[in-house]
């Protein structure tokens, strides 16, 4: 069994490919970047994360997104195996809420017991060539050998992963959260809000739970919350990583727990019921997260997130080109912070890979598709409007992807109102509700001096002509007047004010 998992890690195959998949879902993806001196981006490592998107029977869909660390080994092998115990027969329709959350658990215990069969072999060669090791002279050839395959097998099994998966089985949305990435619901209430739900926290040292959990095993809370940083990884929940495993005993902040103080098992939250819900699902990578928050500060990170999705959802034509779109969009954030050499570029000289999956609920984008001159909505890419038959049909209003309103035509008209991540005259506050399982957000508008998403102009968006066309914001009469003088072709003010230049 240890072999044929072996195997299917190594392949480039996977029985997953014949699954099928969600197609009210988008991914989006960048790859880890350094910024260096010289100004050129480099990749210091390949991709590490992995994804997955199924729709399964009676009504299940499976979504995750997995962050990976020292190698994809990991992720890639949570994202096979993990789909394979939970879409094969074992949810039923009539489950109960406990039965889901049992059968979830029991996948990832499986997931990791099955992962670390895979390297055993490799962990008992490394055992013996380290007892080796003493015995043999350190200048001699079998030495070197020996160090040389001590090297390999270290890379081979070192490596974990995070994840963060959704499941919606019978209309209720479970989240599986171990470790650092994020998931977001974004959904209209019944009084016309917009309300934005981080559900579940990261599991870090300043998780004040997970703190009390690992003072529990007898461990110096003081001392980790100091370090911030556990045998090189912030999540105090991951899948793999076999020295935290099995030789926490050798590593200082761990050495005194009285039993495996980094776990796999995942916080799940209540389920949430979908039933009438719109709006959207994301799944966020910790790069994508930090990313971000290295931009902007983490403080307005989720309202901009989905601020940036809405956005992109009223202009994009499909769910994949909006979760790309978003993930570039943090991309450009992320370096311009850095070029401008302001206060925050000390925190962007670098950025993990990143994903990004949006799941939408009872939401459908219109048919047909954008063009570089004309929108889906028969207007210019500057003038886009929402006018899709949502359910709430709600409007997308602006001047821009990233200047306008979103509202919903609710009895209470609720609005999404904010400014552009670098400049503008007002700001999203956040209001946060605690509750055991689950942070809520909700935005509201007040001033400040930038930092959010959207920036509201002083007039409603001119018109197009009849020829899609719309009057130019900048008066060109002094530029016309100039070039007509420097080749010798006098433009007056009266004729560069009746339109003379390029048409």
């Amino acid at each position: 069994m240890a072999s044929q998992r072996r195997q299917m890690m190594q392949s480039h195959q996977s029985w997953t490919d014949d699954l099928p998949l969600c197609q009210m879902c988008g991914v989006g993806t960048a790859p880890n970047c350094t910024y260096g001196p010289d100004g050129k981006d480099t990749q210091s490592h390949p991709n590490e994360d992995g994804h997955f998107r199924f729709r399964g029977e009676e009504g299940c869909f499976l979504y995750g997104v997995f962050n990976g660390f020292d190698g994809s080994r990991v992720s890639s092998f949570v994202s096979q195996c993990l789909t394979a115990e939970l879409l094969l027969g074992q949810l039923k329709s009539t489950h109960t809420d406990s039965d889901v959350r049992r059968i979830l658990s029991q996948a990832f215990d499986v997931v990791e017991k099955s992962y670390f069969e895979t390297i055993g072999d490799a962990l008992a060669e490394k055992a013996t060539i380290i007892s080796q090791l003493p015995e043999v002279s350190m200048l001699s050839p079998q030495s070197q050998k020996l160090s040389e395959r001590l090297k390999d097998l270290e890379q081979e099994v070192s490596g974990g992963a995070t994840a963060v998966v959704a499941l919606i089985h019978n209309n209720k949305l479970y989240i599986a959260n171990v470790g650092t990435n994020r998931a977001l619901l974004c959904k209209s209430t019944s009084d016309g809000q917009n309300q934005v739900i981080q559900i579940g926290r990261p599991h870090t040292t300043e998780n004040e739970d997970e703190l009390q959990r690992l003072a529990g095993l007898g461990l110096d809370v003081s001392g980790l919350r100091q370090a911030a940083l556990i045998a090189g990884q912030s999540s105090t929940r991951r899948i793999g990583d076999y020295r935290v495993k099995y030789n926490y005993t050798d590593i200082d902040l761990l050495s005194a727990a009285k039993n495996k103080p980094i776990i796999a098992e995942p916080e799940i939250q209540a389920s949430q019921s979908l039933e009438g819900v719109t709006g959207f699902l994301l799944l966020m990578s910790e790069g994508l997260i930090k990313a971000l928050e290295s931009a902007h500060g983490p403080e307005q990170a989720n309202q901009e997130m989905v601020a940036m999705v809405a956005a992109e959802l009223a202009q994009q034509g499909s769910l994949e080109a909006v979760a790309q779109s978003v993930v570039e969009r943090v991309k450009r954030l992320h370096h311009d912070v850095y070029a401008s050499g302001r206060q925050r570029a000390s925190h962007c000289s670098r950025h993990e890979d990143m994903t990004l999956l949006i799941r939408t609920l009872n939401y459908t984008l219109a048919d047909g598709a954008l063009t570089p001159t004309q929108g889906r909505w028969g207007e210019t890419p500057t003038q886009g409007r929402w006018g899709g038959d949502a359910p709430t049909q709600g409007r997308w209003r602006g001047d821009t992807p990233t200047q306008g309103r979103w509202r919903g035509d609710t009895p209470t008209q609720g609005r999404w109102r904010g400014d552009t991540p670098t400049q503008g005259s007002q700001s999203p506050t956040t209001t946060l509700h605690s509750t055991n399982n689950q942070t809520t957000q909700s935005s509201s508008s007040s001033s400040g001096d930038g930092g959010s998403l959207f920036r509201q102009r002083g007039s409603q968006a001119v018109q197009p002509d009849e020829t899609g066309r719309v009057p130019p914001y900048v008066d060109f009469t002094q530029f016309y007047r100039l070039w007509g003088s420097d080749h010798g072709d006098f433009l007056g003010t009266q004729g560069a004010s009746a339109g003379l230049g390029p048409q």
